[in-house]
């Protein structure tokens, strides 16, 4: 092998990377139980059917971005593209519906085959959370809830904007699908070649494109707002209401559209524009076609996912890391009672080191630079003594600690 890099669109997390990373993960994960949700963890790959039916033939992530490939079995695998026709397949195939509503929540590796760019990978990470069995606006708030609560608890909640809008029912859908063809035919010429293939097959997909001309002819389409029946209003004056009892802030934006069929009610997006292109860092809505699509009963969902990358690269601070405690033993006999000391500290909840080699001044350098704050010196008077040197990385003070003394000496101090 000629080259040891990273395959494009891939990335390795660690040293800041990787603090910044884990902690996205670790304040969702807590924050989802919080609010009853349960964890979930599915495979990174699925049989391709189980993407390709809720997605669609046609669409730009089957057609062009789907990693696909014949397993040694002869089955056709798809690396996950997005988690939620994951989390479905799992809710049907674990029997789940015997369980009312369910709360679950997911954090993990989806794979496209885009064009990387700033935000945007080929294997990038997602967290995510569905509420399935739960027809009532009320679990539309509670997700928004708490995703706005993620994006305080993460300090970045002032670089984003909520973003909300109603695809509204079956019923309103239809009576805007017809417009909509109307108004597009109307300016098929001008249309991309997807387009005008969506349009005799799903119009509704072209709210998707993300070619500039389609877009700049969407802005003078009908709004899906003037199709909406009374149910559809009333839905969506729900979650208004909801979201305005928390005290969370929104925009109206009717240009904010889902093109899938299964699709309904609330859609929203958390967007910032600190990231470029890639405004979006939480989306999600309501999708209560998606469990019969995939062969299930009739069943209500609403969901979002949020970028992990996108996140983090919003973050402005970081809590600080537990600072450590390094031995650094001098003598053969004063590594063993370091390994057994600094074996007891672990047990006991500290974050504790050693400092293996060279001679002190160097190891006391190294434990300066790995921010440790105390280091614990034992060479052969301190073995002779029975005391143990621990010198305060930052004062340049030093005590002089029996070892059994040693865990209750570092509680103090952190105490203190």
């Amino acid at each position: 092998m000629s080259k040891l890099q990273p395959v494009r669109g891939t990335q390795d997390f660690w040293g800041e990377d990787a603090r910044r990373f884990s902690f996205v993960i670790s304040t969702f994960n807590a924050l989802a139980k919080r609010y009853g949700f349960k964890e979930i963890q599915t495979p990174i790959f699925e049989f391709t059917e189980v993407f390709r039916r809720p997605l669609g033939d046609t669409s730009d992530v089957v057609t062009k971005e789907m990693y696909t490939f014949l397993d040694r079995g002869g089955e056709e695998i798809t690396l996950r593209p997005e988690v939620t026709a994951s989390i479905v397949r799992a809710y049907l195939s674990g029997g789940m519906q015997q369980k009312g509503i369910v709360k679950l929540f997911t954090s993990g590796p989806m794979f496209r085959y885009e064009r990387p760019q700033k935000g945007r990978f080929r294997q990038f990470h997602q967290l995510d959370v569905e509420i399935i069995g739960a027809p009532e606006p009320a679990a539309d708030v509670e997700i928004i809830a708490l995703a706005r609560h993620l994006l305080e608890a993460l300090g970045i909640e002032g670089a984003t904007a909520l973003h909300l809008n109603t695809l509204g029912d079956t019923e309103s859908r239809n009576a805007y699908r017809k417009t909509l063809v109307i108004y597009l035919k109307d300016h098929e010429r001008k249309l991309s070649r997807e387009s005008r293939a969506r349009l005799k097959k799903n119009p509704l997909r072209i709210l998707d494109s993300k070619d500039a001309g389609d877009q700049a002819l969407l802005k003078k389409a009908p709004g899906m707002n003037d199709y909406l029946n009374v149910a559809s209003s009333d839905f969506f004056a729900a979650v208004r209401d909801g979201l305005d009892n928390l005290e969370i802030p929104y925009t109206v934006n009717d240009r904010l559209v889902r093109g899938l069929d299964y699709y309904c009610h609330t859609a929203f997006e958390f967007i910032t524009d600190q990231l470029g292109a890639q405004g979006t860092v939480i989306g999600g809505g309501r999708y209560d076609g998606l469990v019969e699509m995939m062969g299930g009963p009739e069943t209500p969902g609403t969901g979002w996912a949020a970028g992990i990358e996108r996140l983090a690269m919003l973050l402005k601070t970081l809590p600080e890391e537990e600072r450590l405690t390094v031995f650094v033993p001098m003598t053969e006999a004063a590594g063993r009672l370091a390994d057994r000391l600094c074996y007891a500290l672990r047990k006991e909840g500290f974050a504790a080191d050693m400092a293996y080699r060279g001679n002190l001044k160097k190891r006391l350098q190294k434990a300066d630079k790995a921010n440790a704050r105390f280091a614990v010196i034992i060479g052969e008077d301190e073995m002779a003594s029975g005391k143990l040197t621990v010198r305060d990385l930052d004062s340049g003070i030093q005590a002089f600690i029996r070892a059994d003394d040693l865990a209750t000496f570092l509680k103090k101090q952190a105490a203190d």
